[in-house]
């Protein structure tokens, strides 16, 4: 790149619009910001790609968006002068004919840097040229656009975290609210960033769109490093994310959106369409409540050896299924609940003389009681544990786990922190029952040797399906009956004489 640094253009010569721009080389001077640059890369299953040069977004005085590219052999002359927000001139280009895949401009030529290109500095700041441009995009565009390898242009991403600030870019957006990000509700202020390598390529947040249905957005690689850092970073929970240029797709026949290599994203940074839609969510208080991560998703229904399969052939991660079952026995021997944070559920750690959240830090934590029962479940395939955790208990008792245990301490008399309350009958009473469970799969399960499924809500009563007739298992879909049919060990059985006649019924 030339180290001179321009001068301002002179009122005799104003330099080309983008709009004006034709094919093929051309010997004009062009004046644009700026807004964005990315290595381009041609995708290699299995690896990082093929670098081919470098992405530039750019934006002139009449607001028109072009996309340039410096070609590999280039790079090293100009990208170390490359700075996001900097005004340039460009003379002698060669305007090519566009990508036909993942557009990001209005222009439809890309404007090449050529071997006679001469690319200048503008240090002084011309407010003429726009620092940013958005055009909102609703749910509706998305679903029309899905799946169609095309223009990007317009495919951006703003979104509302539940408590923040806001942001800005350059290109077209949809506004919605951030329910929960990697499974995580936002009250939790999940901590994303790691000490080590381990942490994934990917972020998955769920955004509540103001026109249409919670959407899953996935953020690859420098997206997701960057949307990690810029979180963690903040002092408040943020509220309001900006994801540019993404990729409408469908999986598993759901919509879903996903970050390109000229994604960029942005918190808690103030621009017009965030402030417009933090203003709407002052009149509209319902669409920040928090919500339990389980309800924001419809569960498909998978029997259990579909979710051992599953958590066999998957990478670790969160994802929530629903599951028919019937109650087969009850876990005696240990205890059927836990004393949790009342802010995020977690089991306490007692203290010398209080009782210490390790998620919360709080040295002084208020002490909840919750439900964690061991059930041995069957379906028409396989046996299972699923453990009953948080409120879920309470579909079956209609109370919560606190409730019981002051009852029992009244009748008893005593403190319930110092009695040891037995099983509740209300969940002894409840073998043989089916019941839809919402099943929650976490990184555990894919590292232990042994299926027990945390069921975080009974969603209802139900009926098990008709048996199917056998079919050939296909390959890679193995489950061996001892990892499903093993419980978690200790304890004993509630009625093992009920167990085996149970057993013996579905067995003709």
């Amino acid at each position: 790149m030339a180290k001179n640094t321009a001068n301002l253009f002179s009122e005799a010569s104003s330099p080309l619009l983008f709009r004006h721009v034709s094919p093929g080389p051309g010997d004009s001077t062009l004046q644009f910001r700026l807004l964005h640059f990315w290595e381009a890369r041609k995708n290699v299953k299995g690896g990082p790609g093929i670098l081919l040069g470098i992405e530039m977004l750019m934006i002139d005085s009449e607001g028109t968006v072009a996309q340039g590219f410096i070609g590999l052999n280039r790079r090293n002359q100009y990208e170390k002068e490359l700075k996001r927000g900097m005004i340039y001139t460009l003379t002698n280009y060669y305007a090519s004919n566009t990508k036909v895949m993942y557009h990001v401009a209005d222009q439809r030529l890309v404007i090449c840097i050529s071997h006679a290109s001469e690319l200048r500095k503008v240090e002084e700041d011309i407010e003429a040229i726009l620092t940013e441009r958005f055009r909102i995009h609703s749910f509706a565009d998305f679903e029309a656009n899905c799946d169609l390898r095309g223009d990007l242009h317009g495919k951006g991403l703003v979104v509302f975290l539940p408590s923040l600030d806001q942001y800005s870019f350059p290109v077209d957006y949809v506004v919605g609210h951030l329910k929960l990000v990697d499974g995580h509700p936002l009250h939790q202020r999940p901590v994303l960033c790691t000490k080590d390598d381990s942490a994934s390529r990917k972020v998955m947040v769920h955004l509540q769109l103001k026109d249409g249905p919670v959407i899953n957005v996935y953020l690859w690689d420098e997206a997701a490093e960057n949307f990690r850092v810029k979180f963690d970073a903040c002092a408040d929970t943020p509220t309001v994310l900006l994801v540019t240029t993404v990729n409408p797709k469908r999986l598993g026949g759901k919509l879903c959106l996903s970050s390109m290599s000229s994604s960029r994203v942005f918190l808690d940074e103030k621009v017009d369409p965030t402030k417009e839609y933090l203003t709407w969510l002052t009149t509209n208080p319902g669409a920040t409540s928090s919500v339990n991560p389980v309800e924001v998703v419809k569960a498909e229904t998978l029997t259990i050896s579909e979710i051992a399969a599953f958590i066999k052939r998957e990478p670790a991660k969160v994802a929530y299924f629903d599951c028919i079952a019937t109650i087969d026995d009850v876990k005696h021997g240990t205890e059927w609940y836990y004393i949790a944070c009342k802010d995020c559920q977690t089991k306490l750690n007692r203290g010398p003389t209080t009782l210490l959240c390790p998620k919360c830090g709080n040295e002084n934590a208020t002490a909840v009681a919750y439900y964690r029962v061991e059930m041995f479940v069957y379906d028409n395939e396989e046996q299972c544990t699923f453990i009953i955790l948080g409120d879920a208990g309470k579909e079956l008792t209609g109370r919560k786990a606190t409730e019981l245990i002051d009852t029992y301490a009244e009748e008893n008399g005593g403190d319930g922190a110092e009695l040891e309350v037995p099983l509740p009958q209300c969940f002894i009473d409840a073998i043989g029952q089916t019941k839809k469970f919402r099943i929650k799969v976490s990184p555990y399960n894919f590292t232990s040797t042994r299926l027990s499924l945390t069921a975080t809500k009974i969603v209802s009563s139900a009926v098990l399906p008709p048996k199917n007739p056998p079919l050939n298992t296909p390959a890679g879909t193995e489950v061996e009956i001892s990892d499903v049919a093993t419980s978690s060990g200790g304890g004993t059985s509630a009625t093992n004489n009920e167990k085996n006649a149970k057993r013996t019924k579905r067995s003709g």
